[in-house]
């Protein structure tokens, strides 16, 4: 991901390539396309028999862990750079989603495997906190434009998403894993083509709705993940190589839309921000969080470290940027410092924590 965000920034405007992009409604096609694929592939592949019983925990980590990440930060950035508590706390949004696809294909290439409990805490918040984000940026910018907006506006707004975005995902989970048992396709690709028109069908009619098309992705992913039927490999298989497709787009983008010379003013205060989120503000979110939960010392502190930021806050990031925020470009550059830290720090150190904490499993056979 680091070598695309470099060839991204080489071949931007103040690179050797001299490609000019500076198209946020671009980007943000894109990055809905690009996050569509990875909620659906990071629900797909989540085994819900492994995830169940600490369904409480990974929930109150994706939703009140996310609103703790963002406020924390929010007052961090107040603080430091001297924005407004609500931009501040827009730009902890930003950040508050985790990647459990980066962290698992760290852990895999490095030969380590989690035990099977800590493994499915981060799979399932890791999936299930990127809508919490998306709410929580798109509800933020609402709010900065239109500040006549009242909180309760803001929390039916939210109410409305999630339960629409639950239904609909149930719902449609269903009917295409129906459809696809019962039709019969001359060739076994067609399928993965198949799935993924239907998730575009039903991440608009959701948006349509007034619901998260986000959310309803990420649950027909679950449903369909515990089903059983002929070509489910087929589609694992494509989707997993897509959501990386998607990462690497996403990266690239970044370097594209990074002005090296915008960078130099920020970054000090963008790598103070980004070591406080990953040494105060996460930890502090997961340590709350789990505090009603029988979750081992140990566990809790590899799940404070492996806060790894990926794709979703750049896809986020450009979202102030199209709704033309005076802050839009500082954000972007705060988020590209959040995400390089994240991924130099945590990215290289998360197998080495694993086997320190004695989080490895060296008798699982199987991938996760």
């Amino acid at each position: 991901m680091l070598l695309f965000l470099i060839i991204g920034i080489l071949a931007g405007s103040e690179g050797i390539g001299g490609i000019y992009f500076d198209d946020p409604e671009i980007a943000q096609t894109v990055g809905v396309f690009a996050l569509i694929i990875i909620l659906f592939s990071g629900g797909v592949n989540t085994d819900w028999q492994t995830v169940r019983p600490l369904i409480k925990e990974a929930m109150t980590l994706s939703t009140i862990g996310v609103l703790f990440t963002a406020i924390s930060l929010g007052i961090a950035a107040k603080l430091l750079i001297g924005v407004s508590f609500i931009e501040g706390f827009l730009i902890g949004a930003i950040t508050s989603s985790t990647d459990a696809a980066a962290v698992f294909a760290l852990l895999k290439s490095s030969g380590v495997k989690l035990k099977e409990r800590v493994a499915a805490l981060l799979e399932l918040e890791s999936g299930s906190n990127d809508p919490m984000a998306f709410f929580l940026t798109i509800g933020l910018i609402q709010f900065i434009l239109e500040p006549q907006i009242s909180f309760g506006h803001l929390l039916i707004f939210f109410i409305q998403q999630m339960a629409i975005g639950i239904a609909i995902g149930l719902l449609a989970g269903q009917i295409i894993s129906y459809i696809i048992k019962k039709i019969k396709l001359g060739y076994e690709g067609l399928y993965s083509v198949f799935v993924l028109g239907f998730l575009l069908l039903i991440f608009g009619l959701t948006n349509i709705l007034k619901g998260s098309g986000f959310l309803a992705v990420y649950i027909i992913g679950l449903v369909m993940g515990n089903q059983k039927f002929s070509v489910k490999s087929t589609i694992l298989h494509f989707f997993d190589g897509l959501a990386w497709l998607m990462q690497v787009i996403m990266f690239l983008t970044l370097g594209l839309f990074v002005f090296p010379s915008q960078l130099i003013p920020i970054a000090i205060p963008g790598i103070i921000l980004s070591l406080l989120l990953i040494l105060v503000a996460r930890p502090i979110s997961v340590w709350l969080c789990t505090l009603p939960y029988s979750l081992a010392t140990n566990e809790k502190i590899f799940a404070a470290w492996v806060g790894l930021r990926g794709a979703v806050p750049i896809i986020l990031a450009i979202y102030p940027k199209i709704h033309g925020l005076a802050q839009g470009n500082m954000i972007f550059n705060l988020i590209f410092f959040n995400v390089i830290i994240s991924m130099l720090l945590q990215g290289t150190s998360i197998p080495w924590v694993a086997r320190w904490l004695h989080l490895d499993d060296k008798n699982q056979t199987t991938d996760l």
